[in-house]
């Protein structure tokens, strides 16, 4: 097993690990969290049609790894509902600069709701051509994250 090891910008810090959930393109917070709003559902199930790599998949307690978010003005109380639910990622990890509407919905439910998703932005794309669905990925809150690689 290889530890490869990155260094990016602490947004909300805190020290976690879990598997990574991985996705290559940037996911729709709308589309991902869409049974969250019509169904008020208690599931972290991704349902991003548009996204192979995490469609119907559950993010509850990983580690998501991605590019970058697509949401609508709607984006940011999503993440608050998320985190109400206990529904939440423990980590989004950005390989680009996180995009203001996922700062403005983790830093409110951080705030409002003392619900914390750990978020590192800024790491690259060698982060996320690394990362795979299922690796170990520790983070920690000076920005860096390991990714244990099999």
């Amino acid at each position: 097993m290889t530890i490869k090891t990155f260094k990016g910008r602490p947004i909300l810090v805190g020290n976690v690990e879990g598997d990574a959930m991985v996705s290559t393109v940037g996911f729709n917070t709308c589309a991902v969290y869409i049974d969250v709003m019509t169904k008020n559902a208690d599931s972290g199930i991704c349902m991003d049609h548009g996204n192979d790599d995490l469609y119907k998949k559950n993010l509850t307690d990983t580690i998501v790894c991605l590019p970058s978010t697509i949401g609508s003005t709607s984006a940011a109380c999503l993440y608050v509902s998320v985190a109400e639910k206990n529904i939440a990622p423990k980590a989004m990890l950005f390989a680009n600069h996180i995009d203001t509407l996922a700062a403005t919905g983790l830093l409110m439910a951080d705030n409002w709701l003392n619900k914390r998703t750990v978020t590192i932005d800024q790491l690259g794309d060698e982060f996320l051509q690394t990362v795979k669905t299922g690796n170990k990925v520790v983070v920690h809150e000076d920005g860096t994250v390991e990714v244990h690689c099999h």
